[in-house]
């Protein structure tokens, strides 16, 4: 037989189209084509499968090779296609069975030994087939990775010649089963920070709730320390979340590991980032930093120094959990639905109000420094944080206070009635389910006009007051979000709403 078909995959962003390969042989000069919108990677595996091929002892054949990439306008990207290309060759020659070609899908770069190494983007190829109801063959440094995506039958290999003798039934291949993950994803622990009990509190709201948060204060304060331990008090993620996250990261530039496997994301991107590596772009228009970030953190510190326009780029995927890159060729869209953890100093010499009074600032500087963060963007963060600078005796003599384990217990307590009173966190409440699950009665709704007028709020900041108000409520074990639960809501809020 002349022609041969065999499945594989693509990448584009988080999703992993089905690319036929087409491989036919005809009369001719002796010519190997490679046709279907490949990039240099895929155009590369012409010399990769030949002396693959040769090396284990099959005939290259000496005819006019054409090997078609379907559907020919979706781009081809990286070496995943060496092992389908190879296959296909081998079953159009007639030195391998084509019947049993259609039950599998194929991916895997082929050494010029025949070895199979790593692919990128193996998670979500693997859920992708899975949907299609086949077997899929990945290189056995790969297959560790696609078994995450659960349902999908995973067939490990480490050779082109186990793939041949699996599909001649000379000797089958073994099925990938999942690692057995006895032991939950380690952070660092709140107890390693002394005092702030008010922060730490403000902290297992945010968590509780999905809100975004801002710390201000001077050096020293554990402003980072806090952020580094926030996900610690996070619930753990989802069986559809841990997925998510994972097709995320293995989707990037950055090789998913196994061990990162149901392991909160945090970002902490330098403040000289690009505004291509915040939200995503590139040739290949890969996830950003507010993508990676996806169900985690994005922790931004020393926020004030980063660019204006990259900081403006975060106002869109804050209120909608997404972000679409747009480019000549196509469009993608990435979630994006992170909890913004932010850190900066209260002024440029970073010590205004500190008790050591060495603060030399003018009002002038301090006012320009604020305004490195515009009012839309400090209207889209739920708590601000006023971070006060710690004596030395509160440092060693403070107590460590509880540790991250005991305040996510009462974070998951939190989190479980917000699921079953409306089915999502308190953060994405907006619209009817805000009113409804929201419902104040007189006297509490006068506070609430009252001190919105006072602090000059916007509605959205007045839906993002509520919000943090029902967070509360549910932290305390409440069904109605009454004075006391607002007004912590608005001590959160109001007195860094116009701090400088």
């Amino acid at each position: 037989m002349a022609f041969a078909l065999v499945f594989s995959r693509a990448l584009v962003g988080v999703a992993a189209p089905l690319v036929q390969v087409e491989v036919h042989l005809a009369n001719g000069l002796p010519q190997f084509n490679l046709v279907g919108l490949p990039d240099a990677q895929v155009r590369e595996s012409r010399e990769r499968v030949r002396a693959a091929l040769s090396n284990c002892g099959f005939k290259f054949p000496s005819r006019r090779i054409t090997v078609n990439l379907a559907p020919a306008d979706l781009p081809k990207q990286s070496s995943r296609f060496d092992l389908p290309i190879a296959l296909g060759i081998l079953a159009a020659s007639g030195q391998i069975a084509d019947q049993h070609l259609e039950n599998y899908e194929f991916a895997g770069e082929l050494a010029l030994s025949g070895e199979l190494r790593p692919v990128q983007g193996a998670l979500p190829m693997a859920v992708a087939v899975g949907k299609n109801g086949r077997q899929f063959v990945l290189p056995a440094s790969s297959a560790a990775e696609g078994v995450l995506a659960g349902q999908t039958i995973i067939l490990p290999a480490r050779h082109l010649l186990e793939v041949c003798q699996h599909l001649k039934g000379a000797r089958q291949l073994p099925v990938q089963h999942p690692a057995v993950v006895v032991a939950g994803p380690e952070y660092p622990d709140m107890a390693d920070v002394r005092g702030q009990q008010h922060i730490k509190r403000a902290l297992e709201i945010a968590a509780a709730g999905g809100h975004h948060v801002l710390m201000v204060g001077p050096p020293g304060t554990g402003k980072s320390m806090l952020a580094a331990r926030f996900p610690g008090i996070c619930p753990p993620l989802s069986d559809d979340e841990a997925l998510e996250v994972a097709a995320l990261q293995a989707s990037s530039q950055d090789r998913f590991s196994v061990d990162q496997w149901r392991r909160r994301p945090f970002r902490h991107p330098h403040h000289s980032v690009t505004a291509a590596a915040m939200t995503g772009g590139g040739p290949h228009a890969r996830p950003g930093e507010v993508s990676l970030a996806h169900c985690g953190t994005l922790h931004l510190d020393e926020m004030a120094e980063f660019a204006r326009s990259v900081l403006e780029m975060l106002r869109e995927p804050m209120e909608t959990g997404a972000i679409t890159i747009s480019r000549a060729a196509r469009k993608l869209n990435y979630p994006a639905r992170f909890q913004l953890v932010g850190a900066m100093n209260p002024c440029p010499c970073g010590y205004r109000g500190h008790p050591s009074g060495r603060c030399q600032c003018t009002p002038e500087q301090v006012a320009r420094y604020a305004r490195r963060i515009s009012g839309p963007l400090l209207d889209r963060i739920d708590l601000q944080l006023e971070v006060p600078a710690l004596s030395p005796g509160e440092l060693q003599e403070g107590p460590a206070g509880e540790s991250s384990s005991q305040i996510r217990v009462r974070v998951m307590q939190a989190v479980d009635r917000q699921l079953q009173r409306q089915g999502r966190c308190n953060a994405m409440l907006a619209g009817d389910a805000l009113t409804r699950h929201v419902a104040l009665d007189d006297a509490v709704q006068r506070f609430l006009l009252q001190a919105a007028q006072q602090f000059q709020l916007s509605a959205r900041a007045m839906h993002r007051v509520l919000r943090v108000a029902r967070t509360v409520a549910d932290m305390e074990g409440r069904d109605q979000v009454d004075r006391t639960a607002l007004g912590e809501a608005f001590c959160y809020r109001g007195s860094l709403y116009n701090p400088w």
